[in-house]
């Protein structure tokens, strides 16, 4: 179950079943849940606790000190959930006191080679980042959101829950659930309808989401104003209400 050349500090916590591949680095105060492999070369450190059922796959960084000039060494954590699998050369690092001193991560995200989770980030669960996607500091990426491969993120931005963002989009302001973004400048292109007619998202949401987008995208109306007649739309419709929620939250204005 552990490879011979394996480094564990004997202050790791590993469920039973854990399997550590051939020459992985595993620090003190990591904790690992029952299920999880960890491939070669891997390198776990600092106060670190891992759920159960995850991959994590060969050359994967976890746990890091978080890449702020700020920081201090201070004692700040990383939290992993359940069955996310986390591919080669992926960096998640550890928050800062400077935010909640937390960068945590939910379930059965997949993490695409090369990608990067930065300090004090919080993604919910059934994200899929591709291949080199990076999030700066601060970002909050909620679930079923997609980002293209090579997507960038800025600090302190928001991405809704089913949002879409293409190959090599460069998102600096946040982006409202169920949108699809993309192209440079990255713009608003429409909403995610595959991705929620897979999900299960009824046609009739679909269609007032789709009216929820005109009335912010197309009317040409402050964001304030364009809530208020996304409110009257709402009615039953939980998709909606989540997106009136979130741009009564905004932090960096929309990107549009």
């Amino acid at each position: 179950m552990i490879h011979g050349t394996a480094i564990i500090d004997s202050r790791a916590e590993l469920a039973d079943d854990v399997t550590v591949g051939p020459y992985a680095v595993i620090g003190p105060d990591v904790i690992i849940g029952s299920g999880t492999a960890i491939g070669p070369h891997v390198v776990i450190k600092g106060h670190t606790a891992i759920g159960e059922k995850n991959r994590i796959y060969q050359f994967a960084s976890v746990g890091e000190d978080p890449q702020d000039k700020k920081y201090a060494a201070e004692t700040t954590q990383l939290v992993i959930g359940n069955r996310n699998t986390i591919r080669e050369f992926t960096t998640l690092h550890r928050g800062t006191q400077q935010d909640h001193g937390i960068t945590q991560i939910g379930d059965d995200n997949l993490f695409m080679a090369y990608t990067h989770v930065a300090h004090d980030c919080i993604i919910g669960n059934h994200v899929i980042m591709a291949n080199g996607a990076s999030l700066a500091g601060h970002v909050r990426l909620n679930s079923h959101a997609i980002l293209g491969g090579f997507t960038l993120v800025h600090q302190f931005t928001q991405i809704g829950q089913y949002s879409f963002a293409a190959m090599g989009s460069a998102i600096t302001q946040d982006v409202p659930p169920f949108i699809m973004v993309g192209g440079r400048p990255t713009r608003p292109h429409g909403i995610n309808s595959v991705g929620m007619e897979r999900s299960g998202i009824s046609a009739e949401d679909i269609r007032l989401i789709r009216k929820a987008y005109k009335i912010i995208y197309k009317m040409n109306l402050r964001l304030e104003d364009a809530i208020d007649q996304m409110e009257d739309i709402a009615g039953d419709s939980k998709e909606v209400s989540v997106m009136v929620s979130f741009l009564r939250n905004v932090t960096r204005g929309i990107l549009r």
